[in-house]
Formats: C-alpha cells, sequence, structure tokens
C-alpha cells in the first residue's frame, strides 16, 4: 500500500484536492500538506517519515522539502507534477490532471 504526501503552498486546493481524490484508491493511503507559513496543514518531519513518496504540485516545494528536511527528503521520494497554482479545490481540471499524473508518478517512484 503506498503510502503519498500531497503537498503544495497553503494546503487548501491542489494538495487537499489530490488527497481526497487518491484515498479511495484502493490500497492507497494519503494526506496532504503545505509548505507556507498560513498552510491550513503545514508539513512536518513526520508527514516526511510517514510517506513512502511525497507528491509536490511545483519544484518550489519540492526544493523548500530539501532545505526544511534534509535528512527525511533523503529517505523519501519526491515526485515533481508541474501543477501550478491555478485551481481551486476540486476544480474539475485539477482532477483531470492529478487522475493522469499522479498514478504513473506514484508507480514509477516505487
Amino acid at each position: 500500500m503506498p503510502k503519498v504526501l500531497f503537498v503544495c503552498s497553503r494546503n487548501r486546493w491542489r494538495s487537499p484536492t489530490a488527497e481526497a481524490l487518491f484515498r479511495t484508491r484502493a490500497g492507497w493511503s494519503t494526506r496532504s500538506a503545505g509548505t507556507g507559513r498560513a498552510a491550513r496543514v503545514r508539513v512536518s518531519a513526520a508527514h516526511l517519515r510517514w510517506a513512502e513518496v511525497v507528491c509536490c504540485m511545483e519544484h518550489a516545494h519540492a526544493k523548500r522539502l530539501r532545505e526544511m528536511f534534509p535528512a527525511e527528503t533523503r529517505a523519501v521520494r519526491l515526485v515533481v507534477l508541474g501543477i501550478a497554482d491555478d485551481y481551486r479545490r476540486d476544480d474539475p481540471e485539477l482532477v483531470a490532471r492529478l487522475t493522469e499524473l499522479v498514478p504513473a508518478a506514484v508507480e514509477a517512484s516505487r
């Protein structure tokens, strides 16, 4: 069962959408967090220790995680999805992009 952490900046739109979308996928366990100070749920070292795969919405998120948690990011697979902050929560286009990108990214990183 892959443990997948989805990360964006504020944990309000992109990463919670991904968490909810894949939470019901058979055999997956999902969580979400944000890198910013104003994040609804701020990413922690415990999040990274829990995860097997971390799906970052943008390269900046992966860079920030490496800066904030150097030891933890060496022990986990970081994947950058390349999804800009152009969407609201549960936006159908966001859901379509996540559905297209995430399964292949998670499987390729296992």
